[in-house]
């Protein structure tokens, strides 16, 4: 891989990873309701996630959803309708809660299978493996340096917007501050959720 595709990535890598979207508001929300270390399983779970999502799409799985109309909307609307349902969940939440509470909650499974319905995580699989790992002769060569760069950018982007969830807390702790800032979150969720339908 040239200096010139490396750098390339990194600035795809960059303007997906932080850029807002569903696990980005999730993990934002998840840790100003429940903390950092209450969001930390999903935090870790996006990498975790869309790294199998990535070796899946270069291995042909993006191809088959290509192929497959009907199997594409199928998981699109899934993920789609799983997408509608966090974000009423979320907009009911109104108090604080702890790592152990039962304030809404993404685990790390359910975590990394959102990555399997998530709309932009397919798009920034299919467009890598189309742009740097199909159809080369270095392809395993490629993944080796295309995969751990992903995975950190995954993680890094969710823990900077976890962070930033867990650091408005005590703030969101006075008044109704959480439920509007919840419905807040809730709106970006059913934006993505908008955007997501239409450009597909």
């Amino acid at each position: 891989m040239t200096w010139q595709e490396f750098t390339a990535l990194l600035a795809l890598a960059t303007a997906m990873s932080f850029t807002p979207g569903p696990n980005t508001t999730l993990s934002t929300a998840l840790a100003a309701n429940r903390g950092l270390r209450g969001a930390l399983p999903f935090v870790l779970a996006v990498p975790v996630g869309w790294g199998a999502l990535l070796i899946l799409s270069a291995a042909g799985l993006g191809t088959v959803l290509l192929a497959w109309p009907t199997l594409r909307l199928a998981l699109q609307w899934a993920g789609l309708a799983y997408l509608l349902w966090l974000a009423f969940k979320l907009s009911q939440n109104s108090k604080l809660g702890s790592a152990q509470s039962g304030a809404l909650t993404v685990g790390f499974w359910q975590g990394a299978a959102l990555q399997f319905v998530n709309v932009k995580a397919w798009m920034l699989a299919l467009t890598i493996v189309a742009g740097w790992i199909a159809g080369r002769d270095d392809a395993l060569a490629r993944m080796a340096v295309v995969l751990p760069v992903m995975l950190a950018y995954a993680f890094v982007s969710n823990f900077l917007y976890a962070s930033a969830g867990a650091l408005l807390r005590g703030w969101l702790a006075s008044g109704r501050r959480l439920l509007w800032f919840n419905r807040a979150m809730a709106l970006v969720l059913v934006s993505t959720v908008v955007w997501m339908a239409a450009s597909h």
